[in-house]
């Protein structure tokens, strides 16, 4: 017991460390759980936050996930780090405010005020270096940022393959911010140009970026060529029918495809500064005024080179997404699984992804080691007017064990591809162009190996497009039903 005349205070174990203020003197708080003496029956304590500070680098998807959810969990004290903006935006918008759908504020999932709600602290500023032996960060200001966790969430940059003139003014990536406002600042310079330029943006690449960069410009009514490496548009993805439409659908749209094209060098204007023109592997010279790197990204980790921290593509983390470095984890586009699951890649640079490892190392960092299971494969992305969904494993080249059942509409911009094993009917997978299913059906199916027949016969459970939109169950049932009959020789 306190000796007698002395004031008790008692604090139950917390992540606070207060210390109690008198007229005279401090005496700090240290064993939490224990008594404390006061010198005087009024002295008045002040709780002093000493708090775990995590340290989050990158305001994506990822980042703020984990944020918010170690806010749930904790009073840690948190700081998102990131360059780019002052706010969490959704990334997959950004599209939308190039096309005047959309403002940047219309994109931010929260309102300003959520941060400091929710003592989140967002500071923006480039970070240099990282420094894992004294747990400090370096931005570019000359500040030093110590953390007591690290969590790398860096996202993605465009890649660049050394082709001459790439770094030239007019040539960009889509990614960031920044890439949607200069594409902006050189829609203007296209306007103010010899206007009617057959080619006044090329976009180079053939994958989900491309595309979205070349519906973006199309819709400023910006005559647009796209370059595409494969004999057909996303092939190393999508299998040959749903290549097809999409190829069809492009061209629909005035955009001149060229397949099997390739980029050899961007050459520059009269002044040296800005680009002018590509040369392409088949000898052609196309005079431009912008070109669109979008031959796919990789981790944005050059900062971390020579760091002490394991890299290969990306920052090398284990199943509970934790580094070589202790304290340090990464998450998002920036992290390769050492080893992957089966069916999926090391990196997976896709927005749900990011979630759901945000979402697992929060539980981690609050105290409850928490495996990253990624669960069933999803996608979805938008070809110009084509929407598509695509669930559990739907490859180009269909494997030997796999059957598919494929249903195309007349008007050619609507299909279902449902694949299942040979052996067993258990279905597999699930390809929708132009037609939405509901993920959590499609989810259950696939985790349960729905035998093929029943799925067919409940696929009207699956419809998820709008009240008084056609349904297609009943074809798609019908058609599948065919395909499966004997044939007769």
């Amino acid at each position: 017991m306190p000796p007698l005349g002395h004031g008790v205070f008692f604090l139950s174990p917390t992540v606070l460390a207060p210390t109690f203020q008198t007229d005279s003197a401090i005496y700090p708080y240290i064993n939490a759980g224990q008594f404390v003496t006061l010198p005087r029956l009024n002295a008045k304590p002040e709780i002093q936050p000493f708090l775990m500070h995590i340290v989050i680098l990158g305001n994506g998807i990822s980042g703020i996930t984990t944020a918010r959810h170690v806010r749930k969990r904790s009073d840690a004290r948190i700081t998102v780090i990131s360059a780019e903006t002052d706010y969490f935006f959704s990334r997959t918008a950004l599209m939308y405010i190039y096309m005047g759908h959309m403002r940047l504020q219309d994109t931010q999932p929260s309102e300003p005020w959520f941060w400091k709600k929710n003592r989140i602290e967002l500071k923006k500023a480039f970070v240099e270096k990282v420094d894992f032996e004294a747990k400090t960060l370096l931005t570019a200001a000359g500040e030093r940022i110590q953390y007591d966790k690290l969590v790398l969430a860096t996202g993605s940059k465009s890649n660049k393959f050394g082709w001459p003139g790439q770094e030239l003014d007019g040539v960009h990536g889509l990614y960031h911010l920044q890439d949607v406002e200069a594409m902006e600042k050189h829609t203007a310079r296209m306007r103010n140009a010899e206007y009617g330029m057959r080619n006044a943006a090329i976009v180079v690449g053939g994958g989900l970026i491309g595309i979205e960069m070349a519906e973006m410009f199309h819709s400023r009514h910006i005559p647009v060529t796209f370059l595409v490496r494969e004999s057909s548009f996303w092939n190393t993805v999508l299998p040959v029918e749903e290549s097809d439409m999409i190829n069809r659908h492009i061209r629909e749209h005035g955009v001149d495809l060229r397949l099997e094209t390739e980029l050899k060098e961007i050459l520059p204007d009269a002044s040296g500064a800005y680009c002018a023109a590509v040369v392409t592997n088949k000898a052609e010279t196309l005079p431009c005024f912008f070109v669109g790197l979008t031959v796919g990204v990789s981790p944005n980790i050059d900062f971390l080179k020579n760091s002490g921290i394991e890299i290969n593509r990306g920052i090398l983390v284990n199943e509970f997404l934790e580094t070589n470095i202790p304290d340090v984890y990464a998450i998002g586009d920036c992290a390769e699984q050492r080893v992957a699951r089966p069916g999926r890649r090391p990196i997976e640079a896709v927005w749900y992804t990011g979630r759901l490892m945000g979402q697992a190392l929060a539980q981690t960092l609050t105290g409850i080691r928490t495996e990253y299971v990624p669960g069933i494969w999803f996608n979805s992305a938008k070809f110009f007017d084509i929407e598509y969904q695509t669930y559990g494993d739907i490859r180009a080249q269909l494997p030997e064990n796999h059957s598919t059942l494929y249903w195309e509409h007349p008007d050619g911009q609507k299909a279902v591809r449902i694949n299942y094993e040979s052996a067993s009917g258990s279905v597999l997978g699930f390809n929708l162009m132009g037609i939405r299913y509901r993920h959590e059906v499609c989810d259950r199916w696939l985790r349960e190996g729905t035998h093929i027949e029943t799925v067919l016969q409940q696929l009207p459970a699956a419809h998820f497009d709008p009240e008084f939109y056609t349904t297609y169950e009943k074809e798609v049932s019908a058609t599948c039903h065919i395909l499966q009959q004997p044939q007769t020789v």
